[in-house]
């Protein structure tokens, strides 16, 4: 078993097969976390990931594909976190989509799914991993919110709303544990290069009859003062302050690591 801050603990990150969510799954593996991954992908590149994690690491990994749309899928993906690994004490609820569209042109099933992983899918997977915290008296909660969970934009009303929910989520699960060993924080990223989002760079290089990069400054140039992106890595660091000692009263905050974007 690997020494290190997480050593001996498990950490559940959902939509951890890429972007945001590896990073997280890397960032507490190094701390001596064994990681639950879930996500989609290719089911040998997933397995490699995680046996890769694992070995480099020291650390124990599982996968479990569960839907985050499905409370039943949800519940099996626990309960397989507990007969694995006795227990979730680092809870990442990361898993997310994206659709861009005017309100009255936003198919009602994007708001229902948007909703439904985005913010739902954290009540579900908090329910049942606070009493286990509860009772170990230690446990950390992070929900990946968003800088959309702090301002909006235009055509992105099923995330904005999702991700302000998630933050008002935050608040609350903090306050239920307050008196424990319990936390609960939201992070709020602004523009990260994940897949999700390179693929929005894609679409407004071929709107705009420009290159990639030019695409990317553009972007950045719109919302993030730094004109840089915030990393995976820069997150899963901050993930790794939450879970500390250095922690222990930061609760039912809603940090924002978007270079600049909620200062304007």
């Amino acid at each position: 078993m690997k020494s290190g801050m997480l050593s001996g603990k498990t950490a559940l990150v959902t939509g951890s097969t890429s972007g945001i969510g590896l990073g997280m799954a890397r960032a507490l593996a190094r701390e001596g976390a064994n990681i639950v991954f879930n996500g989609f992908g290719d089911a040998q590149q997933i397995d490699q990931l995680h046996t890769d994690l694992a070995r480099e690491c020291g650390v124990q990994t599982a996968y479990h594909n569960a839907d985050m749309s499905k409370p039943s899928e949800i519940d099996a993906m626990m309960r397989f976190a507990t007969d694995k690994f006795g227990g979730v004490d680092v809870l990442v609820n990361n898993a997310g989509i994206q659709h861009v569209a005017n309100i009255e042109d936003f198919p009602a099933e994007k708001w229902d799914a948007i909703i439904a992983i985005n913010l739902t899918s954290a009540f579900h997977t908090t329910r049942l991993a606070l009493p286990s915290m509860k009772h170990k008296n230690w446990g950390r909660i992070i929900n990946l919110a968003s800088v959309h969970g702090l301002v909006g934009s235009a055509q992105k009303s099923a995330y904005v709303a999702a991700k302000h929910g998630l933050v008002g989520f935050t608040k609350v699960t903090a306050l239920e544990s307050a008196g424990t060993g319990v936390t609960c924080n939201a992070i709020c990223p602004g523009w990260v290069l994940t897949p999700l989002v390179q693929q929005q760079v894609d679409a407004r290089a071929a709107k705009d009859g420009i290159g990639n990069e030019e695409a990317k400054k553009a972007l950045l140039g719109e919302k993030q003062p730094s004109g840089e992106f915030v990393t995976p890595e820069e997150l899963g660091a901050l993930a790794v302050f939450l879970c500390s000692a250095a922690g222990n009263q930061v609760r039912g905050v809603a940090w924002n690591m978007d270079g600049g974007w909620a200062a304007q």
